[in-house]
């Protein structure tokens, strides 16, 4: 599909910089922060994660820390931390205690088309940010949610390729056609990260490359570090055809409100173009995604039917947590982020 805004939007695309490091939220997280930067020869013990809330800032932050070095990385961090051992040993607790949270919590099934179905039809009375986006929503929260959704918009389909070399059959070969249609299709302009810079010029956005990691709580972290939990683990390609799945069949509707809203609120044509191309190009996604990923992988290897219906589950429970959050802070009038959007780290 082509842009409205090809030509008015040309030069606009994220910052292609490595990010500076996050500002630290706790002792792990500090830990982390402090080895990156050579501050630190040893990192924070086992003892020291343990005792992390599975679902919290630190846990979450130490987390992002670890998985951008296989992303963009930070300025002034060594690209060899990348397989840093020690790093790697750490990383290892944080996701475990994650993913020992989400299992305890989503529960155990093999039926997939159970975990799919609770997904391909929306409840009449949604309750989610695009539901009171495009009922309420100022510019300002359109704004914030903008922010928010960039941790992962700037390196879209980013997570999700990392599964392409773990699948076989039909199952790669379709996952590998919506992946070429999120990177443009051939073409730079097309991708889809390079129309969320758009989109965030439209709103008066900064579109540097993990610019507002500050201003993300923890639910924001944790939707975005799920993806890089799945993608990294082969052992976890299974959850993360779920959640692509997720993604895929409920982008759809979700996409049509937000462009309804952005127009509402008088944003510029770039920033309802975004979601206009996600209300077409995701119905499409869906149907392959839906029967030639998924059912193409079960069929090749029947034995991660749970570990698709766990991701798909575990998606819901992030995504619905994240939304409680930000409908909750809207509705009464204050605002979502942990940071103003003028904030930067160190």
């Amino acid at each position: 599909m082509s842009s409205a805004t090809d030509t008015a939007t040309a030069t606009v695309e994220p910052t292609t910089a490595a990010p500076r490091l996050p500002s630290a939220r706790g002792e792990v997280s500090e830990g982390v922060r402090a080895y990156l930067r050579g501050d630190a020869s040893v990192l924070p013990d086992a003892a020291a994660t343990e005792r992390l809330d599975p679902y919290g800032d630190d846990l979450h932050l130490a987390l992002h820390l670890c998985y951008e070095l296989h992303y963009r990385g930070f300025a002034g961090v060594a690209d060899e931390r990348e397989w840093d051992p020690a790093l790697l040993e750490l990383r290892g607790r944080l996701e475990a205690r994650f993913l020992a949270a989400l299992r305890e919590e989503c529960g155990t099934t093999d039926d997939v088309t159970d975990a799919l179905g609770a997904i391909l039809v929306e409840p009449v009375d949604g309750t989610g940010p695009s539901h009171f986006l495009v009922e309420h929503g100022e510019l300002w929260q359109l704004r914030e949610y903008a922010a928010l959704r960039s941790v992962y918009h700037l390196k879209e389909a980013d997570p999700h390729a990392w599964v392409i070399p773990r699948l076989r059959g039909r199952a790669k070969a379709s996952m590998v056609a919506v992946e070429y249609d999120e990177f443009g299709s051939g073409r730079a302009e097309r991708m889809h990260a390079r129309l969320y810079a758009e989109l965030m010029t439209d709103l008066g956005l900064d579109t540097t490359y993990g610019r507002y990691v500050e201003s993300a709580g923890a639910r924001t972290l944790a939707t975005v570090n799920l993806m890089s939990l799945f993608g990294l683990h082969r052992a976890l390609r299974g959850a993360l055809v779920g959640h692509f799945a997720s993604v895929e069949i409920t982008s759809s509707p979700g996409s049509s409100r937000l462009a309804l809203a952005l127009e509402r609120a008088g944003a510029g044509p770039a920033a309802v173009h975004f979601y206009e191309e996600h209300v077409e190009a995701d119905a499409v996604h869906e149907q392959l995604v839906r029967r030639e990923v998924v059912d193409g992988l079960l069929e090749d290897e029947p034995h991660l039917a749970a570990d698709v219906a766990f991701g798909i589950r575990a998606t819901g429970l992030l995504e619905d947590r994240l939304g409680d959050d930000l409908v909750a802070a809207w509705s009464e009038g204050r605002s979502a982020l942990r940071r103003p959007l003028d904030e930067t780290g160190e």
